[in-house]
């Protein structure tokens, strides 16, 4: 069996994403590889397709057991024969899997890190045929990575007991330097190194100053979501618990999780999450790492993470399926100071000032007015263009205002007083504050006393906060602001400083998501079915199919078993087992749309937008939308009839899939048809494709 049969046939893939191909075939020369792919990228295929097609048995190193439960039951879905040892099996279970191991009937093995290098259980590895090790969330190895484990670092030792074993390391977060580390302390023997791009283009995020406790705008955010699933992250177990119960009491299906429930307790709701009996996990970072359920619509945090790592991490966890999926972020100017108060019992000094460093910047990324997904990708090393409107900042129409003179008051305040205060402090005096503190330390008396009347107190944070943004200001010892080289340059007029006048102004509303009432109908009732199906199964309902393949299965409406099979995330195997289920309330929606007119809904739009474009092709556009060309060819159709596009047009897409298909094709296929239909022509390939494996 080759890797494209394979991908389609097991997996349900009908091309390989970025990357894929190259890491596949890595692993196949038997080279080291250290794959940096987004979350949702899909790395995991990178490894388990090369594994199908090799001698010997894969070990995956993962640091969750609830990862790879997830992988583990996917994998037997699709019919691959595959085991996971832990802590959360009995000893009746775990010598079940030993003896399938040793009788080689299995093709991948997932084990947490502290396992690997127990020494009996190396050796029974070294007694088995390993064809590769697997490190997944290789980030975990580094120190200066947001997830250091220290058991990681015992992995090192793979190479030594393994030499000719390949490995390959799999994270969606490591800058430059967190890489060179992972493929240092892994001893990796020159390794191929493919790092995607950062972006996530079906990722939108928005980042808003929280207001009070945040909850109106957690509502307005949370309002455009029904029955449909997510995270929000929360700064303390209290908090986790006190807004799972806010939501619940607003009709929201929410629970808390965080690391000081009982196990018995957080594996509930986690089950509970992952089989939609709730739609909401209020959470601190205890929950998320690893988690491979596809279907999370969006992820919010009610306050700033604690890095540029943990944000993009946490953030990644919504739309792995590659559908549009959405981010929002709240923060105040104190989140930063109660993380910074976590850091002083910190010993170490250049570990403590590293990630003072990386607070500082998720800080400055909140009070940003730059492309936010530029600035995540410029801060792990990467270069992208502006996202154009999958972010706040790109999407509003910006209208700067000047704030140079209300800078200068405020900095010369500071510098009046000695650089000894904090922001509240220098507010209250240009606000004329008759507090107790001013009136001792005689501040009343200075030039600057009162002469910031004419703005709010939320209005002198915003302009604060842009103090900070362009390094005008730093916070020293005791919370202390000190003037840096560009609040001098303000002060003397050498520098000019604007600020977003929405800033100052300040937003708690979430922008509402249009949706196709029809499409929305159609899609409850397609997850009606696959929630049943996964119900007599015993499984998540995403490992049936994925909400992009219902997206896809909505949009066409397959009629036959041929058409079902082109969706991406169909195999042979799902389609043998569900497939008719699917076809046959398929066909009810197929009926009702031909007797009304067909509707364009936002999947056609987005077609639309690649043909406007002008130059590119039809391979081209399906390989953008991750669609089959004959989806998208029917797009086409669809868009012609609406009027959205030109005859020619249409045309020229037509044309150029004729020109796909080789003429000897073509014939073959009419000759075909002669002597039998679509559905039994599908049974001869079927049986002539085993037949050739």
């Amino acid at each position: 069996m080759d890797k494209y049969f394979i991908l389609k046939s097991v997996f349900g893939h009908n091309s390989f994403r970025e990357f894929q191909e190259e890491a596949i075939d890595a692993i196949l020369n038997r080279r080291d590889l250290l794959l940096i792919l987004p979350t949702g990228g899909g790395k995991s295929i990178c490894y388990q397709l090369p594994s199908l097609m090799m001698d010997g048995v894969s070990v995956v190193i993962s640091p969750l057991i609830a990862l790879m439960q997830d992988q583990v039951y996917a994998l037997k879905d699709q019919g691959v024969n595959a085991a996971m040892i832990s802590s959360a099996q009995s000893t009746d279970e775990i010598s079940e899997v030993f003896s399938k191991l040793k009788s080689k009937k299995l093709k991948l093995l997932y084990i947490a890190p502290e396992r690997l290098v127990s020494e009996g259980f190396l050796s029974l590895l070294q007694s088995i045929d390993i064809n590769f090790f697997v490190i997944d969330e290789a980030h975990c190895v580094s120190e200066w990575g947001h997830e250091f484990r220290s058991e990681y670092r015992k992995l090192g030792k793979l190479k030594a007991l393994f030499p000719d074993t390949p490995i390959a390391a799999f994270t969606a977060t490591a800058t430059r330097k967190v890489a060179k580390d992972i493929e240092n302390l892994l001893c990796l023997k020159n390794p191929l190194l493919l790092r995607g791009k950062t972006k996530r283009d079906n990722l939108s995020i928005t980042v808003q100053k929280r207001v009070s406790a945040g909850k109106k705008q957690l509502i307005n955010f949370l309002s455009n979501f029904k029955n449909e699933c997510g995270i929000v992250y929360t700064f303390s177990r209290r908090e986790a618990e006190n807004v799972a119960i806010f939501l619940q009491s607003r009709g929201f299906k929410a629970k808390a999780y965080h690391a000081g429930l009982p196990n018995k307790i957080r594996d509930e709701v986690y089950r509970d999450f992952l089989y939609e009996k709730i739609d909401i996990v209020v959470a601190t970072i205890a929950f998320g790492m690893g988690i491979d359920k596809s279907n999370i619509r969006f992820v919010v945090h009610t306050s700033l993470p604690k890095t540029m790592e943990n944000f993009y991490q946490e953030i990644g966890r919504a739309g792995r399926d590659g559908l549009d999926s959405q981010t929002l972020l709240l923060y105040s100017k104190g989140d930063e100071i109660k993380r910074r108060e976590f850091l002083d019992e910190i010993e170490d000094g250049e570990y403590k000032q590293a990630l003072l460093k990386k607070q500082e910047q998720m800080y400055r990324f909140a009070l940003s007015s730059d492309c936010r997904h530029k600035m995540i990708a410029s801060y792990f090393g990467d270069d992208i263009d502006e996202c154009g409107d999958k972010c706040d900042n790109c999407k509003k129409e910006r209208v700067d205002i000047d704030i140079t003179i209300e800078a200068q008051k405020f900095l010369s305040a500071l510098y009046r007083c000695g650089q000894n205060f904090g922001q509240n402090y220098i507010i209250d005096i240009l606000r004329g504050s008759g507090a107790k503190k001013i009136l001792q330390n005689g501040h009343d008396k200075l030039s600057v006393y009162g002469i910031g009347t004419d703005l709010s107190k939320v209005q002198w944070e915003a302009i604060v906060d842009r103090l900070f943004e362009v390094e005008a200001i730093s916070r020293g010892e005791f919370r202390a602001l000190k003037i840096e080289k560009n609040g001098f340059d303000i002060l003397h007029k050498r520098l000019k400083i604007e600020i977003d006048e929405e800033a100052i102004k300040g937003s708690d509303t979430f922008v509402s998501k249009e949706q196709n009432s029809e499409d929305r109908e159609i899609f409850e009732q397609f997850r009606k079915l696959r929630s049943e199906i996964a119900k007599e199964e015993g499984v998540p309902a995403y490992i049936v199919f994925s909400d992009k393949t219902l997206k896809e299965m909505i949009d066409v409406l397959p009629q036959s078993a041929d058409e079902m099979l082109s969706i991406n995330g169909v195999g042979n195997l799902k389609y043998e087992k569900y497939g008719e289920k699917f076809l046959s309330l398929s066909n009810s929606f197929k009926q009702t749309r031909e007797n009304r007119p067909a509707k364009l809904s936002d999947t056609h739009y987005k077609t639309l937008e690649l043909i406007l474009e002008g130059d590119l092709t039809l391979g081209e556009i399906a390989k953008r939308r991750q669609f089959q060309p004959s989806s998208v060819l029917s797009h086409i159709d669809l868009l012609f009839k609406h009027q959205k596009i030109d005859s020619d047009t249409k045309e020229k897409y037509f044309k150029e899939a004729d020109n796909l298909i080789p003429k000897n094709i073509k014939k073959w296929y009419n000759d075909g048809l002669k002597i039998a239909d679509i559905s039994n022509l599908r049974v001869y390939f079927n049986i002539l494709g085993v037949l050739n494996r």
